[in-house]
């Protein structure tokens, strides 16, 4: 079986979810505390630590089961500022 990049991390980090249409700021709650952006492209991104690669399965479920069509997912570093295309 070949390698796989990262494998070793088992998930820990931070990590940036991107999903089409516009939630309210309250969702965040719903999605571990993470921070929630609407963007001017009309998808929403959530922003945050996540523990392991169960935590981060589980913010997928959410997603999931909350009907929202998953754009991206992609690690990120903490101290790199959100995109320019979030809307204040």
């Amino acid at each position: 079986m070949g390698h796989l990049p990262n494998s070793g991390r088992h998930g820990g980090g931070w990590y940036e979810i991107r999903f089409e249409g516009h939630l309210d700021p309250r969702w965040s709650a719903w999605f571990d505390g993470m921070a929630l952006s609407n963007n001017s492209d009309g998808t929403t991104a959530i922003r945050g630590p996540v523990a392991d690669q169960a935590a981060l399965h589980g913010l997928l479920q959410k997603v999931r089961d909350a009907g929202l069509p998953l754009v991206s997912l992609i690690p990120v570093d903490p101290d790199h500022p959100q995109p320019s295309a979030a809307t204040p």
